[in-house]
């Protein structure tokens, strides 16, 4: 069966299905494979899986908690930390949480699922490090791919003994590829191709995006500072686009929570600061439970008492869906007439390459720190200020042109290329898959 693959994810937060949910294509079914929650899985699989998720997300959530919720939250991030990068050294030795990882699955945990994806000789394509490490001991017959869903990474991801591991790994960034290194992975084993990112928002050729960032440019930049000093890499990079028209819909902000719901309550504070814009009309606001009840009960409470119902389904939205596949389909819908993605800087700081703005809430693990600094670095996303007077500093930032500026720079380094990049090094045995010169 050619072009087709394994897609494998678990069903932990959004980020790993969320990496998976653009290549769904490749597989038979059309669908994401879920590894820790299938037909047939053996209970003792479920429960392994199930207990490390319930007990990640309980003390994500603890975060919240005054004065002990940080220090609950760190014991746990400690262990999964990530090592200066600096100064170049060797570290490959595994961590204590690698090895107590591997003890499992050489027990037998995982078999069942790889006899099963064996059943179809197919590449694997994983989002998670476990699934990788149960194909390679349990002997999958096939091409192991894992695709990295942060800007760097934890000795987790890298498999027990990396240099002797058959494990390919799709990088979307360069720090991914050096750190990689560092553990020991080899250097022929690692393929930089860039975040997947959903085709609907990128199109053939661009030609989606291009209209989408375009329009989004007038929102961003409404006294023209950015497109006048700036006026020929507009012109050049969104090429038979009109960037100067009226926009087609107000500026239209989108605050999303991850699959904890820990940051929810920052949406009481932007509501309270935005109440009088929102009532003139003067924005929209989608407000992201994804798949979580208890958010979008939160939302429905929040807006009641600071008395917005009356404009809920009208500039004031809350994007809730049943399944994860579909609020990955809705999400992304939403993304096209947003202007600023207000997040956690998770997964979703690769989504500045659609010429999204993003604003930083504060970090939830050591890996969203360096995901933060990444962002930055690149110019696309801003760490949010006081979330209680976002009315004036929001404003602020539209009026100066900043994320205009954030926009375009997230924009123009090309990343938009993740899903095909890891087709050419699958399918047609790319060693250097195209466009991964652009790539930062």
């Amino acid at each position: 069966m050619s072009n087709k693959a394994h897609i494998v994810a678990v069903d932990m937060g959004y980020g790993h299905q969320r990496a998976a949910y653009p290549s769904r294509h490749l597989s038979p079914s059309g669908q994401v494979f879920i590894a820790n929650n299938y037909p047939g899985i053996p209970s003792k699989d479920f429960r392994l899986w199930n207990g490390s998720q319930k007990l990640y997300e309980t003390i994500s959530r603890c975060i919240t908690i005054p004065l002990i919720g940080k220090h609950i939250f760190n014991a746990m991030d400690y262990f999964q930390r990530i090592e200066e990068f600096y100064p170049r050294r060797d570290l490959s030795k595994p961590s204590l949480q690698l090895t107590t990882l591997y003890r499992s699955i050489r027990k037998g945990w995982g078999r069942h699922l790889i006899d099963k994806l064996n059943e179809q000789s197919l590449p694997l394509i994983t989002t998670f490090f476990t699934v990788a490490y149960m194909a390679e001991e349990h002997g999958f017959k096939n091409e192991i791919y894992q695709v990295i869903c942060d800007s760097d990474m934890s000795r987790a991801w890298a498999p027990l003994k990396p240099t002797e591991s058959r494990i390919k790994y799709l990088a979307p960034c360069r720090r991914v590829v050096e750190r990689l290194k560092l553990y020991g992975v080899k250097a022929e084993n690692i393929f930089l191709t860039g975040f997947p990112l959903p085709e609907e928002n990128v199109g053939k050729n661009l030609e989606i995006l291009r209209r989408d960032v375009a329009e989004r440019i007038i929102n961003l930049d409404p006294e023209r500072r950015y497109r006048e000093k700036y006026a020929e890499t507009v012109k050049r990079f969104l090429k038979g686009i009109k960037i100067n028209e009226s926009h087609q819909h107000p500026l239209t902000l989108t605050f999303a929570v991850g699959g904890a719901g820990a940051q929810k309550t920052i949406a009481r504070d932007i509501l309270q600061s935005l109440k009088v814009k929102l009532l003139a009309r003067e924005i929209n606001l989608t407000l992201v439970a994804g798949t979580r009840v208890d958010v979008k009960a939160y939302f429905n409470s929040i807006i009641a008492g600071i008395g917005l119902k009356a404009i809920v389904g009208k500039n004031l939205n809350i994007l809730f869906s049943a399944s994860k596949q579909k609020y990955f389909a809705d999400f992304n819908f939403a993304l096209r007439t947003t202007d600023i993605l207000w997040t956690k800087p998770s997964e979703l700081v690769f989504y500045s390459a659609l010429g999204l703005p993003i604003i930083m809430a504060p970090s939830v693990g050591s890996q969203e720190n360096y995901n933060r600094t990444w962002l930055k670095t690149i110019g696309a996303g801003i760490s949010q200020n006081d979330p209680r007077f976002c009315a004036e500093w929001l404003f602020d930032w539209v009026n100066s042109g900043w994320l205009a500026e954030a926009a375009i720079n997230g924009f123009l380094d090309k990343r938009q290329f993740g899903v095909q990049n890891i087709e050419d090094v699958i399918f047609r045995g790319a060693t250097n898959p195209s466009m991964d010169d652009e790539l930062i």
